[in-house]
């Protein structure tokens, strides 16, 4: 649960969930990178990363000197499944259910 608790928090901020954004359309970016679609200092885009990483939503790779960041989503799939799939299954029966009176 501690993990989850991580990536909540994580998720919390707009500007992280902007970075998660970012490395979805375009995964394995550098800081630099990263920087361009924040309007704040790389040490503020540095720290937010920080927390990413602890969370698991962010995994580095370092290829050369550069150090590239990826999107892991499995933290998320983790907290869909944990969360959110429960609540859809009755909605999807209700549909069904109403498509077949319609049809009926």
């Amino acid at each position: 649960m501690r993990n989850m608790d991580a990536v909540f928090k994580a998720l919390a901020d707009p500007s992280r969930r902007k970075l998660l954004d970012q490395l979805y359309a375009h995964n394995g970016q550098t800081l630099n990178e990263l920087c361009e679609y924040l309007d704040m200092t790389r040490q503020a885009v540095t720290k937010h990363l920080t927390l990413l990483e602890a969370a698991n939503l962010v995994v580095v790779v370092w290829h050369g000197r550069e150090k590239l960041h990826y999107l892991n989503a499995v933290p998320i799939q983790e907290i869909y499944d944990r969360w959110l799939s429960k609540y859809e299954r009755p909605q999807l029966d209700a549909l069904s259910q109403l498509k077949r009176n319609l049809e009926g």
